[in-house]
């Protein structure tokens, strides 16, 4: 009985074997795309990361994916293992608490380099998907832009998803940038050179700042550095095909941030995802910077494409063979050092056209 009623797949399949010269089905099949491969350098901060024994952030909770290892702990390890340190800047340090937002208590801490002043400004945003990490983290991206362009930074520790959802974070960001220019001065820095820039979720608050301060009729920032940024929510792109396992940054991974966090999901809001807005007319000078073993190069790019249609001046850079979070590495990446020299080469043409840097 079960041969007078095989299915049609079946019988398919049963034809396969006799038909002469036939290849078999696995070798008729398309073969799968090959995972983007790390540059060596880049592999022996992914072989770090994975020695520190960091569970899969998509199984946790938030409080127990903040307490996981991070790339930049990785990147010690490797300097460690190396018996180096990590290389000094030239940059002293300090915590304020800048006022405005929701919350009306904003932590920041400001980077200052060496040199009497007045500085030009970064206002700079950390990423970790508006649900994990601070400044610190970030820190080796921070000194290298706050030395490298000789510019004041004040990084931003907004709040942090799910416990505060959106729009806390670019309430937060503008009312930052507000204060910034009003008080640049108290800091040694010049309000009229102020630029924002930040990496991946700090990149979207970034250009989030742009978009408000353009609607509001606020004075823009000069120049926005825009560094893996997160600006849609688009998780069937090439670029989360490629990268559905990749590591620091997956596609479960993303998804884990969706999940916990409200500002992505806000899908037809333009200060959750930026590139929702309908247009990014007027914007600052845009350096963009993309990577590609990371679900949101796609993104990234066609963000700049849509910067330059809609008349924006736009620098773009895409680095193979290295991962998200790369930027920071440059101790140990070499194309993390590219990328600093050209996001500083960048904002120091952005701080010259409109003054000269000290």
């Amino acid at each position: 009985m079960a041969n007078t009623h095989e299915s049609l797949l079946d019988k398919v399949v049963a034809l396969v074997p006799s038909i002469e010269g036939a290849a078999p089905l696995a070798e008729m099949m398309p073969p799968l795309p090959e995972p983007p491969q790390a540059d060596p350098d880049m592999q022996l901060v992914l072989d770090a990361l994975t020695a520190l024994g960091g569970k899969p952030i998509e199984t946790l909770s938030p409080a127990e994916a903040r307490e996981q290892p991070t790339p930049a702990d990785a990147v010690k390890r490797v300097l460690q293992e190396r018996g180096q340190f990590p290389a000094t800047a030239q940059v002293s340090s300090k915590e304020i608490s800048l006022p405005g937002g929701p919350l009306d208590n904003i932590p920041a801490h400001v980077y200052t380099p060496a040199g009497e002043g007045p500085f030009p400004v970064i206002l700079y945003f950390h990423g970790g998907g508006f649900v994990l990490a601070d400044s610190k983290t970030y820190e080796a991206s921070i000194l290298a832009l706050a030395q490298g362009v000789r510019a004041i930074v004040v990084a931003v520790d907004y709040h942090l998803a799910p416990e505060h959802p959106f729009p806390t974070q670019p309430n937060e960001a503008f009312a930052a940038y507000q204060w910034l220019r009003q008080h640049a001065g108290e800091l040694n820095g010049d309000h009229q050179r102020i630029a924002v820039a930040g990496e991946s979720a700090g990149g979207n608050l970034a250009v989030v700042t742009s978009l408000m301060a353009r609607d509001k009729d606020v004075p823009l920032p000069i120049h926005q550095l825009l560094i893996y940024p997160l600006v849609n929510n688009d998780t069937q792109n090439a670029s989360y095909t490629d990268n559905a396992h990749a590591k620091p940054l997956n596609a479960a991974m993303m998804q884990w941030f969706f999940q916990h966090d409200s500002q992505a999901t806000e899908a037809d809001s333009a200060y959750a995802l930026p590139d929702k807005a309908t247009s990014l007319k007027a914007l600052p000078p845009t350096t963009l910077i993309t990577a590609e073993i990371d679900p949101l190069y796609a993104e990234g790019r066609a963000f700049a494409e849509r910067l330059q249609q809609d008349g924006v001046p736009v620098s773009y850079r895409h680095f193979d063979g290295v991962t998200h979070e790369f930027f920071g590495m440059a101790d140990v990446v070499a194309k993390a050092r590219e990328a600093q020299v050209f996001a500083i080469g960048e904002l120091r043409k952005a701080f010259a056209g409109n003054g000269k840097i000290h």
